[in-house]
């Protein structure tokens, strides 16, 4: 398998964390690709008409995006646990993958409003917003009690909170989320999530 990745990506980590908790991450060959939504990468956009990471193309040379799509197929192929097969943990377990997913794309938007947009057309309202959305799911994130099982959900949150270290340090989400701060913690030492903390070192 080959996937199309940026190293700074939290949704390529995302895919790399289900990979890695998998037994599959040695069969999938990084090939790394331009992702900015202003200048295409032609190679990229060749499969994935959106041209975004990650794209990932199968064995048969068929190609999957978004995350969410990818993340199922490996788990379907490596006979996986991370989508739970009870009906309420698996509710639980895609909701909150929807809600970090949703934290992620505002996070992307206020990133690219800031850091590519030219500094007299950026729309502050906007990035507040943006903002907004990141802080009312942090939120709702702390009033939960964080299974045990590490799940779509919970590697979704996880690489959430690792892309807001790495764009966002300036919110420093852990001093009015201390229970996040503590699973967090506890969740960056697992082998799959380190290794994907180390892409963008």
């Amino acid at each position: 398998m080959k996937l199309f990745f940026s190293s700074t990506s939290p949704y390529v980590r995302k895919v790399m964390v289900c990979a890695h908790e998998l037994g599959l991450s040695s069969q999938i060959e990084l090939l790394p690709a331009k992702a900015s939504p202003v200048e295409r990468d032609k190679s990229l956009v060749d499969k994935n008409p959106l041209g975004k990471v990650p794209t990932l193309i199968t064995h048969e040379g068929i190609s999957l995006y978004d995350s969410r799509v990818i993340c199922e197929y490996l788990n379907d192929i490596g006979s996986g646990h991370l989508f739970p097969q009870d009906k309420s943990q698996k509710w639980e377990a895609l909701t909150m993958q929807s809600l970090g997913d949703g934290l992620l794309d505002a996070a992307l938007l206020a990133r690219y409003e800031t850091f590519l947009r030219p500094k007299e057309l950026c729309w502050n309202e906007w990035v507040n917003g943006q903002i907004d959305k990141i802080q009312s799911s942090l939120t709702y994130f702390e009033s939960l009690t964080l299974a045990d099982k590490f799940h779509i959900g919970q590697i979704t949150l996880a690489c959430s909170l690792g892309y807001l270290d790495l764009r966002f340090e300036h919110l420093n989400w852990r001093q009015s989320h201390p229970k996040l701060k503590a699973w967090f913690e506890v969740i960056s030492q697992r082998e799959s999530v380190a290794k994907q903390w180390a892409l963008a070192s």
